[in-house]
C-alpha cells in the first residue's frame, strides 16, 4: 500500500479510549488503536497524536459547578497527559518509539512542548503524542489538534470517532440519518455540524488544512484513509 499522505495528525476523542463505557480504560480498544497507527507508522508516514480527556473527566462539565472553568480545564489538561502515557505505553510494546509533548511542564512524565524538537522527532520516525491541549483554559483539543497539525506541517487531520463519518443528525437517534462523504468549512459552520468545535473548524478554513471523519472501530480504517481511500467525511 501507497500513502497518499507523508504527515498526518491523529485526534482521539478520550471516550475513545473508553470503549463502549465510555469512561475508564478499555485496553482492547487502546491496543487495536495502537495496531492502527502503527501499521501507518510502518508505511513511513509520520504520525502526530492529540488525545482527549473525556473518559476520565470532562474540564468544568464534569465538576457540576463545584469548581470554576480555568480549574475544571486544567484537571481535563492532566487526563489528557494520562491518555497520553497509556497510548504511548501500549506503541512502545509493541516497537514503535514514541514521545509525549506536554504543553504543561510536566517533566518528570512528559518533554516539554517544542515544535523544532517535535519536528525532529517525527524525522527520525517517531510518533509523538501532543498532551494537555494548548496549556491554556478555555480551549478544547479540537482546536488543539489543529494548531499542532498546523505546526507539524501536517497534509491532513484524522478525526477517529465512533462513528463512520458526519452525518446531518445524530444517527444514534434517527435512523433516517444522512452521511455525507464530503463538505467544506463553511457548511459545517452554517449547519452547526458538531465535528469540530467552531474555533477548530475556522482554523482549518483559515489555513486550508483538511480533516477526515471516520469509525476508529472500523477494520484498517486509519491506514484506508492514509492510503486514500474514500472513507468517511472529508472537510475541506
Amino acid at each position: 500500500m501507497q500513502p497518499s499522505y507523508q504527515r498526518i495528525l491523529l485526534k482521539l476523542s478520550g471516550e475513545t479510549l473508553g470503549g463502549t463505557k465510555g469512561f475508564g480504560f478499555d485496553y482492547e480498544v487502546v491496543q487495536t488503536i495502537a495496531e492502527n497507527i502503527s501499521k501507518v507508522h510502518d508505511l513511513g508516514v509520520a504520525v502526530g497524536v492529540v488525545v482527549g480527556g473525556g473518559n476520565i473527566f470532562r474540564g468544568a462539565r464534569s465538576a457540576e459547578g463545584h469548581i470554576g472553568r480555568v480549574a475544571g480545564d486544567h484537571m481535563g489538561m492532566m487526563a489528557t497527559v494520562i491518555n497520553s502515557i497509556c497510548l504511548q505505553e501500549v506503541l512502545e510494546q509493541r516497537g514503535v518509539t514514541t514521545r509525549v509533548m506536554s504543553a504543561i511542564d510536566i517533566r518528570a512524565v512528559a518533554e516539554p512542548y517544542i515544535k523544532r524538537r517535535a519536528d525532529r522527532h517525527l524525522e527520525k520516525s517517531r510518533v509523538v503524542i501532543f498532551a494537555a491541549g494548548t496549556g491554556n483554559p478555555f480551549f478544547t483539543t479540537d482546536t488543539a489538534a489543529v494548531l499542532r497539525a498546523s505546526e507539524i506541517s501536517a497534509e491532513i487531520v484524522i478525526k477517529a470517532t465512533k462513528t463512520d463519518g458526519v452525518y446531518d443528525k445524530d444517527p444514534m437517534l434517527h435512523a433516517d440519518a444522512v452521511r455525507y462523504e464530503q463538505l467544506d468549512y463553511a457548511e459545517v459552520l452554517k449547519r452547526n455540524l458538531k465535528v469540530m468545535d467552531s474555533t477548530a473548524i475556522a482554523f482549518c478554513k483559515d489555513n486550508d488544512l483538511p480533516i477526515m471523519v471516520l469509525d476508529i472501530n472500523a477494520s484498517d480504517s486509519i491506514l484506508r484513509a492514509v492510503c486514500g481511500e474514500p472513507i468517511g467525511t472529508l472537510i475541506s
